[in-house]
């Protein structure tokens, strides 16, 4: 069977145990993940055959060894993380909506941001119109940044 990336996804033979995937450089991590899943459904023995041109840049050497190394998929999406970065969390860049608020890198300060997610939680879970006192400060904060524009309790 051959198929294109296009048709991948309905595609289901379970005793498939062979995939080679030409260009692969030309995949992200999650799409090559993605495609991988497509064989060794079935009880046999399965491979996948990554084929990319010998002169690759690094980050694109490193996906493909990422790829050889791990059937993780959270192994694989923290490796892409850590390689392309975490993006535009809110999507204000496109829709041209300026967001001043400075965001710690996802990947060094992981725990800390975990700790904060789960402090901010019980404050909303507590208080999710920031009214009590003690929030007040937060409420402000909130408003002077955002001027209202977003509704932070429905945020992560």
């Amino acid at each position: 069977m051959v198929s294109t990336k296009v048709i991948e996804v309905g595609m289901n033979v379970p005793k498939a145990s062979v995939m080679v995937i030409e260009s692969a450089q030309r995949f992200g991590l999650s799409q090559l993940h993605q495609l991988r899943g497509r064989v060794g459904r079935g009880a046999d023995q399965s491979y996948c055959i990554l084929i990319a041109p010998y002169k690759l840049s690094t980050n694109t050497r490193k996906r493909m060894e990422i790829m050889t190394e791990s059937n993780d998929g959270f192994v694989i999406a923290e490796a892409d993380l850590k390689l392309r970065g975490s993006g535009d969390l809110e999507g204000t860049l496109q829709s041209e909506i300026p967001f001043n608020l400075k965001i710690a890198d996802l990947v060094r300060d992981s725990s800390i941001l975990l700790r904060a997610r789960e402090i901010a939680e019980n404050i909303i879970g507590r208080d999710p119109k920031l009214e009590l006192p003690d929030h007040q400060i937060h409420r402000q904060q909130l408003s002077h940044t955002s001027g209202n524009r977003y509704d932070w309790g429905r945020i992560g």
